[in-house]
């Protein structure tokens, strides 16, 4: 039996602005995105990745059992990026990292050669949530 892992959730606060970060700049396909009494779910992958996908959600779906003071706290956190978060890689950090400062992404750790063997960099995306995209290692 082989489990993959099909798709992972990230809030969102203003689905526009999660759409265009995760379409526009990072690339990624828009495979869903779809509107429920107000709310808004967008579904985006890596282009070549079909089975791979990101759900951008609303912040605490009302009738999740999410007090008003938890999706304040919620909101809090994501804010300064310590709520939620995705580890991406590239074969290419340093293009990708450009093209990260075109857009204005909210830059955390420009790219980096960590003590613990990667090469990465960090960013907020439009809600605060922290993706840390590292670079691909090539075999020799």
């Amino acid at each position: 039996m082989d489990i993959v892992i099909h798709s992972s959730f990230l809030p969102h606060t203003d689905p526009d602005a999660s759409l265009t970060f995760y379409r526009d700049v990072l690339g990624f396909e828009v495979r869903g995105d779809t509107g429920y009494e107000g709310m808004r779910w967008i579904t985006v992958g890596p282009a070549g990745q079909p089975g791979t996908s990101l759900v951008l959600e609303p912040v605490a779906v009302p009738g999740s059992g999410v007090t008003d003071d938890e999706r304040r706290t919620i909101t809090e956190m994501m804010a300064k990026g310590t709520y939620s978060g995705v580890n991406l890689a590239t074969d290419d950090l340093d293009s990708l990292f450009e093209r990260l400062q075109k857009h204005d992404a909210d830059i955390v750790q420009e790219p980096t050669d960590q003590h613990w063997g990667v090469r990465d960099c960090a960013v907020r995306d439009p809600a605060g949530n922290l993706i840390r995209i590292q670079q691909l290692s090539h075999p020799a």
